[in-house]
């Protein structure tokens, strides 16, 4: 079967020196070996939604890999570039070559980067597209993230910003540094603490947000081939949506 690539879209795929830099092939390098999978427990979910962003002021990119909890393999990649919408073209030339010119994806973001309201858009229709999601909470699936911070702070923020509601599939959400945590009996600051102590090389170029969400996944699926029960670790009150319950009484934040 041939694996839909059009949403991950590109205008430098002629660019061996943007290839070199920025790899777009998820599926092969996160192909897992058959014969390992009957180390995976039974997961509450299908499918794991990892996403990492990236942006500090306002968020410049939004990746997200679909991973099978049965396989172990990436159904679909959504990225996007994200063009701010509250700052000026100077500051955002400046943001933007700040950091991303040294991966060498400026030119990238500039040639695909779109508001956050149309980024919203369409990963709804690409949730709805995968029967993911169909108006309210997710369906069998849930967003695995490195920290609370992407999916309790920056997508909040981030839609007050661009004047529009907080879309209900980001009610709750996995912090993997907390199963991590519970599963392994160790504490784990970050994507690059967790990587080295399972002694997984690192892809790609950190920070940049496809990269990392890539890194983060390959975390993920050595956990579930370690046997770790991958759950839900915060939920947001939907009547007061700053309110987030953590659902784990050892986390690390």
């Amino acid at each position: 079967m041939t694996r839909p690539l059009s949403l991950c879209f590109c205008f430098w795929m002629d660019d061996p020196i943007h290839l070199e830099t920025f790899n777009h092939d998820c599926f092969r390098e996160l192909l897992v070996n058959t014969a390992e999978l009957n180390k995976i427990r039974s997961q509450d979910l299908d499918f794991f939604l990892v996403l990492d962003l990236e942006g500090r002021v306002e968020i410049l990119e939004f990746p997200v890999l679909m991973i099978s909890a049965k396989t172990l393999q990436v159904e679909d990649i959504f990225h996007r570039f994200v063009r701010p919408s509250k700052m000026s073209e100077r500051r955002i030339n400046e943001y933007v070559e700040g950091k991303y010119g040294k991966f060498g994806v400026h030119r990238v973001w500039h040639d695909t980067a779109i508001p956050f309201t149309d980024v919203i858009q369409q990963f709804g229709t690409w949730l709805m597209r995968h029967q993911l999601w169909m108006g309210e909470k997710l369906i069998r699936a849930a967003f695995v993230t490195c920290g609370n911070w992407d999916l309790k702070t920056k997508v909040p923020q981030q839609c007050e910003v661009s004047k529009i509601e907080l879309p209900p599939y980001f009610m709750e959400w996995i912090n993997l540094k907390d199963v991590y945590l519970n599963f392994y009996d160790r504490r784990a600051t970050g994507m690059v603490t967790m990587m080295k102590e399972l002694q997984i090389p690192m892809v790609g170029s950190h920070h940049l947000g496809i990269d990392d969400t890539r890194n983060i996944a390959r975390v993920l699926q050595h956990m579930l081939l370690d046997g770790a029960l991958v759950q839900i670790t915060a939920r947001r009150n939907p009547r007061s949506l700053r309110d987030v319950k953590f659902l784990f009484k050892n986390r690390i934040g």
